[in-house]
């Protein structure tokens, strides 16, 4: 039970940093300053819960590696309803910081930091989804691994979020997580709400390739270390 309140507390505080930065300081920090606080939050959290249950913070990196042969199916369950539980709670609780703004908080007008796509085509944010969480869940896959990054993981796992929002938030909002995207999406209305379906299905696709590169590699220096 640690790991899946690991996973809840974490999944929390990515989105309660990150969401808040793009809500109540976006115009002070710019998307740089979005795209570091999603990115230092993953690096906190991956040396404050990483210990526990590996800092997945997310249901398509738990993806990856149920299919790398690194996580059970029923591990697999436990950390997707955790991590989706935290995301809710977290933008239910930004919800209610937002309400007590002077004057109110129009969510119509104002959006709540929910993915979605509108100056480039569905298809661009799909493409996009898919190839930065399959980059992302390899880097996580490969610095985790035994040989990999160590205890410098944290650090390269969160870096690599900046650069992927870096480069994607004007093309699809950048989510590269299922349960990001869920979260401030069922507070923001039915417009998130019609295009979750793509935050859902184009990271799990990129995740499982990464998973699946990652279990044939794992095979293959296997095979090499076998005696001929």
């Amino acid at each position: 039970m640690n790991k899946y309140i690991c996973e809840f507390i974490g999944t929390f505080a990515l989105v309660f940093f990150g969401c808040a930065t793009v809500l109540f300081m976006r115009q002070e920090v710019g998307l740089v300053g979005v795209a570091f606080a999603f990115g230092l939050s993953v690096v906190a959290m991956a040396y404050a819960v990483g210990p526990v249950s590996g800092a997945h913070l997310n249901p398509a990196v738990s993806l990856g590696f149920l299919v790398s042969g690194r996580l059970g199916s029923g591990d697999f369950v436990g950390y997707v309803i955790a991590q989706c539980a935290g995301a809710i709670v977290s933008a239910g609780v930004l919800y209610l910081i937002a309400a007590g703004k002077a004057g109110g908080y129009d969510v119509a007008a104002s959006g709540f930091a929910q993915n979605g796509w509108s100056t480039y085509s569905a298809t661009s944010a799909f493409v996009f989804e898919l190839v930065a969480t399959f980059l992302f869940v390899t880097v996580i896959l490969n610095s985790t691994a035994p040989g990999g990054a160590g205890a410098l993981a944290g650090l390269a796992i969160g870096l690599t979020l900046v650069a992927i929002h870096l480069a994607g938030i004007a093309v699809s909002g950048s989510s590269v997580n299922p349960a990001r995207a869920l979260g401030p999406a069922l507070f923001a209305g039915s417009a998130a709400l019609s295009q979750l379906w793509l935050y859902i299905l184009a990271p799990c696709l990129g995740a499982a390739a990464a998973g699946l590169l990652q279990r044939n590699r794992a095979i293959g220096l296997e095979g090499a270390a076998q005696p001929a």
